[in-house]
């Protein structure tokens, strides 16, 4: 399978604390999204890049796990990832991943044990893991 390719763009205009951001990805999906230093810092409604990195990590987690599962012959009826992203002094240092699923014929202890194994294969997981703490809760529904 050759190489994918994924494009995003982002700008910023002028300082830090007054400046203005926008978020472009060439899907389509992020088309001049605004981010700020109140979206990044304070809280305020719109998006921030440590947000879209927890998005891109649920996503990503989600579907390695289904991946992971059928290959061991569970087939899930759904997975479900919240990835909670922290940002301390500057500095993204933890990770948070908490998923739940419904899985026919599946305990809830071998749910949890291929849920750790799957996290291991999953590539944004890969990616963060040198330079953050990844934590996992995994639970049947």
């Amino acid at each position: 399978m050759p190489a994918i390719q994924r494009i995003a763009n982002g700008t910023w205009h002028g300082d830090l604390k007054s400046g203005t951001g926008s978020i472009d990805a060439t899907s389509g999906v992020l088309k001049d999204t605004p981010f700020s230093f109140a979206t990044r810092f304070e809280n305020a409604k719109g998006t921030n890049p440590e947000e879209l990195i927890a998005a891109a990590h649920a996503a990503c987690y989600s579907m390695a796990f289904s991946n992971y599962l059928s290959q061991q012959g569970h087939v899930p009826d759904t997975i479900a990832t919240k990835a909670t992203i922290s940002l301390e002094d500057g500095k993204i240092n933890k990770m948070h991943l908490e998923t739940r699923g419904r899985v026919a014929g599946l305990d809830n202890a071998t749910f949890k044990r291929l849920a750790d194994e799957a996290e291991k294969k999953c590539p944004v997981s890969n990616l963060l893991r040198n330079g953050l703490t990844i934590t996992l809760d995994a639970a049947l529904l």
